[in-house]
This record gives structure tokens, sequence and C-alpha cells, in this order.
């Protein structure tokens, strides 16, 4: 058995690091040593020649001389908002380098937009294997040194490699034990000591590089931890003067596993592992449950589904745990990046389009779509998208009940997505029981994604819950019309169509039932064949909403200011 630490064990790798190799500095040059470049004497000016037709104009009346009309004046730059405020993201993937879902199009587009907000924002990575060569070969050494970890006093290499991009710091923490192997996720059994270990390494890399942020902002239970060490491990040390921000993406995936294994990796007091903090049941330690405890603040990615994460359906065992802590809990609404899906310049679609004609070249991307799926090229058939994992969490089961009563002759059902197998293959026979009206892609392509979000009437968001959900903003963006279950952020984002007023942004349903599924289909199909002409409107408002992550920005930082005053 190994041999435990006491409570009082005193971190060291944060204030004195084993540091095998410096990180470079770059050389400065003094003003003295910069000579300035002598003068050239100025070339005399020839006497000027004169000139019969300017004699002439000067014999003519003289005019009123007009004033000199200033050039106009280049527009200055938005003042940012003051105070600045630095923030360090930690997580567990971040597109493009790594991205298996949401969390990943979160930690990109969050910190870029916080720029604009006069943040300055350093992203806190695994150096997975499975990061595309061509940003491992840009990356630059920052430093190493060793980092005390478990129980027994096991000491781990941690080493810093950093990437810039638009304006946005990426460091990524280097270790070949933990993260040699290709996906980000694996199993419990080797993702709880993986994430213990870069919980600790992100704050002792802080320390490290001597860079202490206002605010530490953590994502999901694979960075839930590090409230806990910096309370626990680190009080003295810079790091602990930030506050925490803990964003629960999904609440399904909270990092529980058996007391003892945590306890060894992380090494934390005996006194944490109780009903308050750590412990779940008799037997097992909760990583996400320990982060709540101990983060100056909760986030999530909706107002709706903040609500509802404190109630038993949606609570996932930890309801009584949020309302105990509602007090720091607040909901804001993701965005999406409108640079990745502006319509207008993808080079993904066959034929671009705006606002402005998105009605008649949407239809050509219906037609290229159709010829490219082998589905019935008919630009009135009602084309329905559903891009989506393949899980019982997206309502798949109501789509099982309902898909015959789709087939009504005017309806093609396009599917891009992975997961389940039962799902799969359920989709797989509805293709070939519905030849050239169903067409299912199972696998997931970006560029298919983008091509039917642009050629789709309406998208498919049944979800038996959605913490907020980017499929709908991005379906909006591109003209489609959204069919959403009204939970959490579909909830926060569609506003249903009211045929009295002709408002509203896509159909809705609110209980969890086949039936009034098939209702919000039957009443989006009603509008957009009797009524053209309203149903054009909806997708032109769903075109203009904002969907960007600047109004997202603005309330984090708010927060952040909330914190830090």
């Amino acid at each position: 058995m190994p041999t435990k630490k006491t409570a009082e064990t005193k971190e060291t790798a944060p204030l004195t690091p084993e540091v095998n190799e410096a990180a470079p500095k770059a050389a400065e040059k003094t003003a003295a040593e910069k000579k300035p470049a002598a003068k050239k004497p100025a070339a005399k000016k020839a006497a000027p020649k004169k000139d019969k037709a300017a004699e002439k104009v000067a014999e003519a009346p003289v005019q009123p001389a007009e004033q000199p009309v200033e050039a106009p004046a280049a527009p200055a730059a938005p003042a940012m908002p003051e105070p600045r405020r630095s923030v360090a993201f930690i997580g567990s993937e971040c597109y493009p380098f790594v991205k298996t879902g949401g969390l990943g199009d979160v930690m990109y587009a969050l910190p870029k937009a916080l720029i604009a907000q006069n943040c300055d924002v350093k992203v806190i990575l695994p150096r997975y294997k499975c990061i595309p060569q061509k940003y491992q070969d840009k990356m630059v050494f920052r430093g190493d040194f060793s980092m005390d970890l478990t129980a027994d006093g096991r000491r781990y290499y941690v080493g810093i490699m950093e990437y810039v991009w638009d304006g946005v710091v990426y460091d990524f923490i280097d270790n070949e034990e933990f993260f040699s192997w290709g996906n980000p996720y694996t199993n419990l059994v080797d993702d709880i000591p993986k994430f213990c270990y870069f919980a600790k390494a992100a704050l002792a890399a802080l320390n490290y590089m001597n860079w202490v942020p206002d605010i530490i902002h953590c994502h999901d239970w694979q960075a839930a931890l590090v409230p806990v060490f910096q309370q626990a491990m680190f009080q003295g040390t810079p790091v602990a003067s930030a506050k925490s921000v803990l964003t629960i993406h999904n609440l399904r995936f909270q990092g529980i596993y058996n007391t003892q294994t945590i306890k060894y990796w992380t090494n934390l007091p005996d006194a944490l592992f109780d009903y308050a903090v750590l412990k779940q049941n008799w037997v097992d330690a909760n990583m996400l449950k320990a982060g709540l405890s101990y983060a100056s603040m909760i986030t999530t990615v909706s107002h709706t589904y903040a609500a509802e994460i404190q109630t038993p359906f949606y609570g996932e065992g930890l309801d009584a745990h949020l309302r105990y802590h509602s007090g720091k809990l607040r909901g804001i609404v993701n965005g999406i990046d409108c640079q990745q899906w502006d319509t207008m310049t993808d080079p993904l679609l066959p034929v671009n389009y705006g606002i402005t004609d998105v009605v008649e070249k949407k239809k050509a991307d219906k037609l290229a779509l159709q010829a490219a799926l082998g589905l019935e090229q008919n630009e009135n058939k009602f084309v329905i998208g559903l891009i989506s994992r393949l899980t019982n969490q997206k309502g798949l089961d109501l789509i099982n009940a309902i898909m015959p009563a789709l087939m009504d002759g005017n309806t093609q059902v396009v599917v891009l997505g992975t997961g389940d197998k039962e799902y799969e293959d359920a989709f797989r026979y509805y293709e070939n029981a519905y030849k050239g009206s169903v067409c299912s892609n199972i696998m997931y392509d970006e560029g298919r994604a983008h091509q039917i979000y642009a050629a789709a009437d309406a998208l498919l968001v049944p979800s038996l819950f959605e913490p907020c959900g980017l499929t709908q903003l991005i379906a909006m963006r591109c003209g489609t019309v959204p069919i959403v279950r009204e939970t959490g952020g579909l909830k926060d984002t569609v506003q249903p169509y009211n045929e009295f007023t002709n408002e509203g942004n896509g159909f809705t349903f609110d209980r969890y039932e086949a039936g009034l599924l098939l209702d919000a289909c039957n009443r989006a199909k009603t509008v957009y064949f009797t009524a053209r002409d309203r149903w054009d409107q909806m997708v032109v408002r769903d075109m203009a909403k904002d969907v960007s992550w600047e109004n997202s920005a603005k309330q984090y930082r708010d927060l952040y200011l909330e914190l830090k005053p």
C-alpha cells in the first residue's frame, strides 16, 4: 500500500520547481547601443521655371479662396472596456487542436471573444499525442519541472509547450506517461489519474511561468479539481490569489471513481473526502462535486439549464448539492463562431448566400445536396436535417417513433452523426426503407455538416436535455429553421412561431412525447407549404439573429469583475 502524506505536506513544485532547462530569454538591447543613422545633406532646390499658362491664369479675375477640405480622419478603434482582466482557461479540449464536442468549440471561441472585451487570456491544455503535427511543430518550449502528486510521494515531469494564435496564448502540459495515447478520453481507469495530474500541473505551471491570473476559469469535471488543489495545496503561492470559475457543460459526466484511487492520485487531505466535498456514496468520490464546492462561482451554459439541474430529473444526483450552492450559480448562453459559419464566404458550400438572397440561393444548395446524397432532386421537398451524436440524450427514440409518419412523400430527412449502435442501425434501416427520401450518413464530416446546415429547410433537435446546444444556433445562422424541445439552451434561444402575430424563429414542443414532436414537425410543414412568404420571413429573421459570442463574452467579463472588482 502506498504511504499517505499528511495533510500538512507542503506543495513545493509551484515555488521551487526542479528546472531541467531554463526557458530562453530574449536578448535586450539598450538605447545606448543603438546608433542613430547619419543625416544626409539636403539637396539644393532648383529655381522654378516660368510657366506661360500659369501667367495667364494669374491675369484672370481672382475667385474667393475656398477653405481647404480636411481629409476625413480614420475611424478610431472602439474603446476597450476597463479595467483589464487576466483569465486562465483550463480544460481538456480546444478546437482546432483536439475536439470531441461543444466544449472544444467553447474553449476556442470564448477566449477570442474575451480579448475583444479587454481580457488577457491564456488557455492551458494537455499535450495529447493526437494533436495534429502542424501545431506540434510550432510549439515553443517554455520550461519544465517536477511535481509531487501521489500519496506515496511520486514525482512527475511537467513540461510546458507554448503556441500563440489570434492573440490567445495556448500552453500545453507535456507528459508522455499521461498523454502519449491518441484520444483525449479513453476510460475512467486511465482518465482519473490523467486529469488529477493535469489539474495540479496546470496550477503549478502558472506559478512556474510567474503568470498569475485574476480569474482561473475551469471547464467540466476534467478540470474540476483545480479549485480544490488551489485551496488545499497552493496556499501561500502566487496562484492562490486568483478567483475560480467552474463551468458545467454537461452534468451527466462528473468524474466519479472509488475513493481510494482518487485519494492516492491527489493526496488531498482526508477531511475533504466527506459528503460536503468529494464523497459521492459509501465508496466513491466525485471530482465535479468537489470543484462545485470550492469554486468561487459556478456557471452553466444557459439560464434554463441552470434552473433545471437543481431538480431531481436533470440534476444527475447533484441537484441537492447544486441547490445548496445556488447562490453562486449562473447561466450564460453559449455563442458560435460567426466567421466559421458565414454562408457568404464558406468555401465548403456549393453556392454562397447572405441574408439578402437566402430565399433563392438556398434552393441551389438544396438541389446540390440532394444530388450528392442520391435523394430525389426537387427544390419544393421539405428537407429536415439531423446533425447529432446518436445517443438517447438527443431524443432519437422520439424520432424512431414518428419516422413512418414523417415520410409523407413531401419530406426528406438527412442524418449525420455516429453513436449508439441501435440508432445507427435504425437510421440505416430508414435509408433502405425510404430510398430517395432518407439519407443516413453514419459518420462525422465537417464539409457534409456545413452543406446540410445550408441546404436543409429545418433542423431537428428534440433532446431529452440540452445544456445549451450549438446546432440550433448554427442552423439559424444558416437560415435553417430549428424544430426543438423546450429544454435548456434550446428554450433560451428558440422563440416558438406564433401564427397570429407572425413572430418567432422556430417550432417547439414541451413534454417529452413523440406525438408532440410530430405535431411540431407538421406545424412547420404547414407554414412551409401553405404560407411560404411567412416561412421565408422566418428564415430571414433567423439569419439576422445575433448568435455570436460577443454578448456572452460581455456577461463573462461582468462576472469576472464581480469576483475581482
